[in-house]
């Protein structure tokens, strides 16, 4: 048998619900607190850890960069979660292509920020 609450109850009842909820959690591994970090304007950054990723084979130079940057952002996010992974975000960073005999080639490294 249900139990009817007056509109006023079920109104608190449901306001304590919100109130009362943990926040949501971030996207993160955890991992990332093994490593000395700082403040860099409105992001905590890596001080001294860089990640790296790369390409080769690709049809053009455009293409080679976009592959090595998923690269990057792929591995930082399977270590340090989606928070870590933006590209965008990162410091230090440094992206070298070059063109061989099988296509374009690049290698990116940064550190992650968030």
């Amino acid at each position: 048998m249900a139990v009817k609450l007056p509109l006023s109850t079920a109104a608190v009842a449901a306001a304590l619900c919100f109130i009362i909820a943990p926040p949501a959690l971030a996207d993160e591994t955890g991992l990332a607190d093994v490593h000395t970090m700082r403040r860099e304007g409105a992001q905590l950054c890596f001080l001294d850890h860089f990640h790296y990723g790369s390409s080769a084979g690709q049809a053009s130079e455009r293409a080679a960069k976009a592959v090595a940057v998923r690269s990057w952002s792929g591995f930082v996010d399977l270590e340090y979660g989606s928070d870590w992974a933006r590209y965008g975000r990162a410091h230090s960073k440094s992206l070298k292509c070059e063109k061989s005999t099988s296509g374009w080639g690049c290698f990116v490294e940064a550190r992650p920020c968030k």
